[in-house]
């Protein structure tokens, strides 16, 4: 049986290289850089929990290139089977898929990700979800059952949280959406605690204040 160990790639640390065949030619992690990128898993093709996460990815495909990000799926199957699948879904669903899919049969992408676990099948990569900077950095991962589909619509709240948050220095609080209050980083020192009340922010207590952008 061949061997599905693997160790998880680590936040805020470069994600693993990646040089892999996809539905749309040879793709490199460092073919995006100066992109954020959306690398996910599914189970398999041919799936009908998958091929509803396929369509929503599709459906929200130029919204992640208007927030400068890509998208590349990835499960342990051919390219043969990832061609047929995404035109099933054009001809079935009227939705073709417009970003590359992995072919990873040797698991080679999915072990240095940590997408296939003890456990699961060989031929089967979780739910795995991965955002990675436009410095090629692993900034978050998002894990799912088998039995249940992402919400692509949080991925979209957390991608734009996660620039939000990069370029305005702050924190964003659960369920934080555009338009709604920041975190301001809490004080550091006795001084700026006794400072804090006086910088303008939404206070509630020294270490939790609020303000808009």
């Amino acid at each position: 049986m061949q061997d599905t160990t693997s160790a998880f790639p680590r936040l805020n640390e470069p994600a693993p290289d990646f040089d892999a065949k996809t539905t749309h030619g040879d793709r490199k992690l460092t073919d995006y850089k100066g992109k954020w990128l959306i690398l996910f898993s599914h189970p398999a093709d041919f799936t009908p929990v998958c091929t509803t996460e396929f369509i929503g990815f599709q459906k929200a495909a130029d919204t992640f290139r208007s927030m400068n990000c890509e998208l590349i799926g990835l499960s342990i199957d051919s390219l043969y089977s990832h061609l047929a699948w995404t035109q099933n879904i054009k001809e079935k669903f009227g939705v073709e898929i417009s970003f590359p899919i992995i072919e990873d049969i040797k698991m080679e992408v999915a072990s240095a990700y940590g997408m296939v676990h003890p456990g699961a099948a060989d031929t089967q990569a979780v739910r795995a979800t991965f955002f990675i900077d436009p410095e090629g950095i692993l900034r978050a991962m998002v894990y799912y059952p088998m039995s249940n589909g992402r919400s692509i619509d949080e991925f979209v709240r957390l991608l734009k949280a996660m620039q939000t948050s990069d370029a305005n220095m702050v924190a964003t609080p659960e369920g934080w959406t555009p338009g709604c209050d920041v975190i301001v980083p809490p004080p550091k020192s006795p001084d700026a605690i006794k400072q804090r009340m006086g910088e303008g922010y939404k206070t509630t207590d020294w270490y939790f204040s609020t303000k808009s952008l």
